[in-house]
């Protein structure tokens, strides 16, 4: 994952309604002491072209309040100093929303449903470990997940990492994690260990967070299995007032 940074070196645009600190790659560059909403606000204004915005502040409450503003919150190592990492809070350009009505099912999964048992938050550990396992820590790196981590042990927190996973004769087969913001959960990483199980999951999750009343399912970066399941591709400009009516919901228990 490469992403250009010169440490150091940002500026201001006195034009714009909200001031953003940009680099000379043109990535945004965000801190504490931002105001994340009206920040959004300008980057769907502007029309942002990156996907990603940059910090350097790993932690755990700065990066609950870019997951409460609808940043799906990646990082990764400097290329040129690999033991020190860059924060990548990822707003898409293109944002991957599964509108429950919309759901598609294919025939040839349809007989597979039956067969396993969804589990929330039931091994959470074993999942994002699972994940890292098979898919790498380019950017579910070490202080990101330290953070998450914290998350889950707060109190209170606006934003909340949680999994899902399913399972057949007791084993746990696939599954993934997330963050549920009030009533919108963002999926962030995933995994299978056999055929079929994967998209399993991925169905009964959408199933049960509809019955609890979530909104949407929000899936991040289009994929093209995400648009077999009838994931529609929205813009910011679209996929934020969505997910600022969403956070407001109180979703369920875990």
């Amino acid at each position: 994952m490469a992403v250009e940074y010169q440490r150091g070196i940002c500026y201001n645009n006195p034009m714009q309604k909200y001031p953003l600190k940009v680099t000379p790659s043109g990535h945004v560059f965000i801190s504490k002491r931002d105001r994340f909403d009206r920040l959004v606000d300008e980057l769907v204004e502007m029309d942002y072209p990156m996907d990603f915005c940059l910090a350097l502040d790993f932690d755990p409450f700065f990066i609950e309040r870019l997951m409460s503003a609808g940043f799906l919150v990646m990082s990764t190592r400097f290329a040129d100093e690999p033991s020190e990492y860059l924060l990548l809070p990822k707003l898409h350009v293109v944002r991957s929303i599964l509108f429950f009505p919309d759901l598609h099912i294919k025939k040839s999964i349809k007989r597979f449903l039956s067969r396993y048992e969804l589990r929330v938050d039931a091994d959470f550990d074993r999942i994002v470990d699972r994940c890292v396992a098979i898919h790498g820590d380019d950017w579910l790196t070490e202080p990101l997940l330290k953070a998450v981590s914290f998350l889950r042990d707060a109190k209170t927190v606006s934003a909340s990492p949680i999994s899902f996973g399913v399972y057949r004769d007791g084993e746990l087969k696939a599954g993934e994690f997330g963050v549920l913001a009030g009533g919108v959960y963002t999926s962030y990483s995933g995994y299978y260990d056999e055929d079929n199980a994967g998209s399993v999951q991925m169905i009964l999750m959408a199933k049960y967070l509809e019955e609890r009343g979530a909104p949407f399912l929000d899936l991040g970066m289009p994929l093209p299995y995400k648009d077999d399941l009838g994931a529609a591709n929205i813009q910011p400009s679209r996929f934020v007032p969505l997910f600022r009516e969403g956070r407001e919901k109180t979703l369920f228990a875990h």
